[in-house]
């Protein structure tokens, strides 16, 4: 089993705390069948020509998900070169996460690289076909609107995060991480409008919904993108009910598809 990256610097009152949704994508991406895809998604022999993997995780948190990933670039991949981005409209889980990948990497020398944590809204500071694979753990609770994100570029003082002057602001932020709106897929559907043209010929995403996200849905939307799309559930919670029975699924271009980008040429 491979370890799971040390989170006990992480300010939870900040910060959305690794839960069951993490842990199922860490366990999802280390079964012996999604490496064995990756392995053959990213086989250097059938992609000499192409530029080093990049993975995207959109909405870090703590960093655990994208620190187990590099961590383990190696094993995950079957090789080490692989660069690793994050983003998150929270500055503080952008420092967090960043922090957890460095204890991450202290463990061990089959790491990929790590270029750093963004703050950013969803993949808007992503140019197109850039990502190979995306990860996201998105904020899926069904809630009566979605927060509004706090000014980015806001400066914030990190050698102070266990002070708490202002509660809401803090409620805020976390609030930032679980509510989805509408069927708790208002933050899920437009990173969904966004993947077509943020990946690449090679891209894959992995996208966690819950339940009451009417996953069966979700499946039937990506299918009617055509015939160059492909889509299946590669995870499942442990739970046997419930509206917060998790799942995984898997979205991936064939090897037909083209990128907008593409299509320009």
């Amino acid at each position: 089993m491979l370890p799971t990256p040390s989170t006990a610097h992480v300010d939870i009152n900040r910060i959305y705390e690794p839960a069951e949704d993490s842990y199922l994508l860490l366990d999802t991406l280390s079964t012996a069948s999604e490496i064995q895809y990756l392995v053959e998604r990213f086989n250097p022999e059938q992609t000499s020509t192409s530029p080093v993997p990049l993975v995207l995780e959109v909405g870090t948190g703590s960093g655990v998900v994208l620190a187990f990933i590099s961590a383990n670039a190696q094993h995950l991949f079957g090789i080490a070169d692989v660069l690793f981005l994050g983003i998150d409209i929270n500055e503080y889980a952008c420092h967090a996460t960043e922090e957890t990948v460095r204890r991450a990497y202290e463990d061990g020398q089959t790491h990929g690289t790590f270029i750093g944590a963004l703050q950013a809204d969803l993949t808007s500071a992503m140019k197109p076909a850039a990502v190979d694979m995306l990860v996201f753990n998105p904020p899926y609770v069904p809630t009566s609107e979605v927060p509004e994100a706090l000014s980015l570029g806001h400066k914030n003082d990190f050698t102070s995060a266990a002070k708490h002057e202002n509660f809401d602001e803090d409620s805020h932020l976390l609030s930032l991480s679980y509510a989805g709106g509408k069927d708790g897929m208002e933050v899920t559907d437009r990173l969904l409008d966004q993947l077509p043209q943020l990946l690449s010929e090679r891209g894959v995403a992995y996208v966690l919904l819950c339940q009451q996200n009417k996953p069966n849905e979700v499946v039937k939307r990506i299918q009617a993108w055509g015939p160059h799309w492909a889509v299946m559930t590669v995870g499942r919670s442990g739970k046997a009910a419930g509206w917060e029975k998790l799942q995984v699924i898997r979205i991936w271009r064939t090897k037909k598809a083209k990128t907008s980008k593409q299509s320009e040429t």
